[in-house]
């Protein structure tokens, strides 16, 4: 059996000091930790700022998938800026949510993208996926305070179309979810499709309230969380700190009811 990981975060953007985040990088750096400390993954990898182009996030998932066989358990985590694109040209709005690289001015990494890599896993592999962005397309970026900000990247930014509040609403009621009882992942991300992840300063330091309340969860529960538990828990413990994000958990129910990155 292989335990693998591959843990990306990005808080340097090309866009100015006003656009990049602050707990990116350690997210990516606790998440690895954690899984090399406590669940003995013995092969984990980082992309952090700038080596973590689309071209290298692509090139570290097929490498954290190859050869994957059955038994096999691998991690993949994402702290970053999220966004989306949008695709006006027919009779309807339409957008993708992308992860937002590096070298976003020129590269996005689209969810369908990402999806394409994943469906190639074999049966019975194991794929954690763990995602602290959005991908809202909140027309202002909203820092909440100097120890808040979110971790959305508005088109406009790096020279996309933006969508107005009400063309948002309505193309997300025409994108069709991908089934959860065909998905090989199991995905915990940050947030609602409407709603932004917080880049914030906890305990004297930044991370993504996400990342940082799901490793305090699993740490506080001796490492030994089922994914449905540990999202009920985030969810209320980001509740309790006023967050104004739900975590989302997609997956099989057998994924679900799985223990953490086992």
């Amino acid at each position: 059996m292989t335990k693998k990981a591959l843990c990306v975060g990005i808080n340097d953007y090309p866009f100015g000091d006003e656009n990049d985040l602050r707990g990116c990088v350690n997210d990516a750096n606790d998440w690895a930790s954690l899984l090399k400390t406590h669940f003995h993954f013995t092969d984990v990898k980082q992309l952090l700022n700038g080596d973590a182009t689309k071209a290298n996030i692509v090139t570290g998932i097929k490498g954290l998938l190859a050869g994957a066989a059955a038994g096999d358990i691998l991690v993949f985590t994402n702290a970053s800026h999220g966004t989306y694109l949008a695709d006006t040209d027919g009779d309807e709005d339409k957008y993708d949510e992308a992860i937002c690289p590096h070298d976003t001015d020129s590269r996005l990494l689209v969810d369908d993208d990402l999806r394409e890599l994943f469906k190639k896993i074999p049966d019975g592999v194991r794929l954690s996926v763990i995602s602290d962005s959005c991908h809202s397309g909140s027309v202002t970026r909203a820092t909440v305070n100097e120890y808040r900000r979110s971790r959305q990247l508005s088109p406009c930014v790096f020279g996309g179309k933006e969508l107005s509040p009400d063309q948002l609403q309505a193309a997300r009621g025409k994108k069709e979810k991908y089934p959860e009882s065909g998905m090989k992942e199991i995905l915990l991300s940050g947030c609602k499709s409407n709603q932004t992840s917080t880049d914030a300063y906890i305990n004297n330091d930044y991370h993504g309230a996400m990342s940082y309340h799901a490793i305090k969860a699993i740490t506080d529960a001796n490492y030994n969380l089922t994914y449905a538990e540990l999202h009920e828990r985030l969810v209320s413990l980001l509740a309790g700190e006023n967050y104004e994000q739900v975590p989302q958990l997609e997956g099989t129910d057998e994924s679900k009811n799985r223990r953490v990155f086992t």
